[in-house]
């Protein structure tokens, strides 16, 4: 691999961008972080001095705008992603942007046409990273047909961070930050299309704030639009269903995990313990050992280097299958903002 130089800027040092991006940017030879923009001047600075950071700019637009950066890892909330996105994509810098894509379909939609007017630079979205270990066993059972046609697939996760109503309000709940990105709703639907590699004709969602009111960590009050529980039923055109639950007010036992039964068998990625388990029809269910080799990993940073160095495309995950996963995440809030209506996804 060319270790051609990459000089780096970073926009939002949020919590995941300080744990994976920076540390694992900053090991990759050639890779220079050269400046960063935070909320404030004083976190910018905290960040900085913590990672070896040679610059503090002021704002955003001072990494976009500098000369002296070739790609920008953007680290903020949804609200931001599409504007930064665009506009470090028309500077001519590659682009990293945290997940979820934007707040909104037309946001991913604007962010994906301007990343095709610039096809020689990277534009790539941090993946849904749960099913990174079995993408590849799952959907060679799906290829080959070892799961038969598929009848079913359930996509689960719940927790209880929202059951008490005392707890903070915070950016996931806050539509002007978040949009209409509901739980992990967005990130269940991508890995769930990653492996069937298609979007269901329509959905029915229903859907629920059972707190309407909450106070921020400064105490101060603030609507709740965005759901606390959100349940999605939708239909394949060869008859599959898509059923989906994610809720953040379940105390008793959480669960994590993706199912796909089918005429011949059915697997079970059960996330939070880490396993992959097969069942063929009418025979127990028993766990898979998955090859070292075919056991996939968090690459999210050598792959954004990889792309820029080598012109490797995008796979996990480009602006065009964000924004499917966009468009999935408009229809499901479109239908239960309306009582539970049968909507199709827009194209």
């Amino acid at each position: 691999m060319s270790a051609a130089r990459i000089r780096v800027g970073v926009i939002g040092a949020g919590a995941n961008t300080r744990a994976k991006h920076l540390p694992l940017l900053r090991a990759i030879p050639g890779v220079e972080i050269v400046a960063v923009a935070n909320r404030s001047r004083d976190s910018g600075e905290r960040v900085a001095q913590e990672f070896g950071i040679p610059r503090v700019a002021a704002d955003w637009r001072e990494i976009v705008g500098s000369g002296e950066i070739d790609a920008v890892v953007i680290g903020t909330w949804p609200y931001l992603h599409a504007e930064l996105s665009i506009a470090a994509l028309r500077a001519g810098k590659h682009v990293l942007t945290e997940a979820r894509m934007a707040r909104d379909f037309a946001e991913a939609q604007a962010m994906l046409a301007e990343s095709r007017r610039h096809p020689h630079l990277v534009a790539q979205i941090v993946p849904a990273p749960f099913s990174l270990p079995f993408d590849a066993t799952v959907i060679d059972w799906l290829e080959n047909g070892k799961l038969g046609a598929v009848r079913e697939v359930h996509a689960t996760f719940t927790h209880g961070a929202l059951a008490n109503p005392a707890a903070p309000f915070s950016w996931r709940q806050d539509f002007a930050l978040s949009g209409k990105n509901t739980l992990f709703l967005g990130i269940f639907y991508e890995m769930v299309r990653r492996w069937l590699g298609r979007d269901p004709e329509s959905v029915v969602a229903d859907a629920a704030v059972f707190t309407p009111v909450r106070r921020d960590e400064h105490g101060v009050a603030h609507d709740v639009k965005i759901p606390e529980s959100v349940t999605v039923s939708g239909r394949y055109a060869d008859g599959a269903r898509l059923v989906m639950h994610l809720s953040g007010v379940e105390t008793s036992a959480p669960r994590n995990e993706i199912r796909v039964n089918g005429s011949e068998g059915a697997v079970r990625a059960d996330f939070a313990a880490g396993e992959l388990w097969f069942a063929a029809r009418g025979q127990p269910e028993q766990r898979v050992a998955i090859e070292p080799a075919r056991r996939g990993e968090w690459r999210v940073e050598a792959d954004f280097v990889d792309s820029i160095r080598e012109g490797k495309p995008v796979r996990l995950t480009d602006f065009a299958s964000g924004g499917r996963y966009m468009a999935f995440t408009d229809a499901v809030w479109e239908s239960w903002s309306r009582g539970g209506t049968r909507t199709t996804l827009p194209e």
